[in-house]
């Protein structure tokens, strides 16, 4: 099972920031170990964000994006004490979801 992403969100008039840090090795199907072979391909392809049930941000992602993932990201409404749900899925079909309580 993949590592835990670290979210933290936070409300301000009206705003909620959401920050995450997902944990993923990210390789691009490019790099040569020592011995010449080429490491697979598995990378993150889809990320999305709920809350309350309705989809505030959804991005989907590459081979270029880098080795544990920081995203940032606001949209209007949330309240503190209520809950942000953050899910990806990577080209293996490997998936993860964790919640975080919004903080004022």
């Amino acid at each position: 099972m993949p590592n835990p992403m670290k979210i933290r969100a936070t409300v301000k008039d009206g705003v909620t920031e959401v920050k995450i840090l997902m944990q993923h090795d990210m390789e691009t199907g490019l790099r040569k170990e020592a011995d010449g072979t080429l490491i697979p391909a598995w990378f993150i392809t889809e990320v999305k964000a709920q809350y309350q049930g309705r989809t505030v941000m959804e991005a989907q992602f590459g081979q270029s994006v880098s080795k544990n993932p920081y995203l940032l990201f606001r949209f209007k409404g949330g309240a503190a004490g209520e809950k942000v749900s953050v899910s990806w899925v990577d080209n293996k079909g490997e998936s993860r979801t964790d919640e975080a309580t919004i903080a004022a």
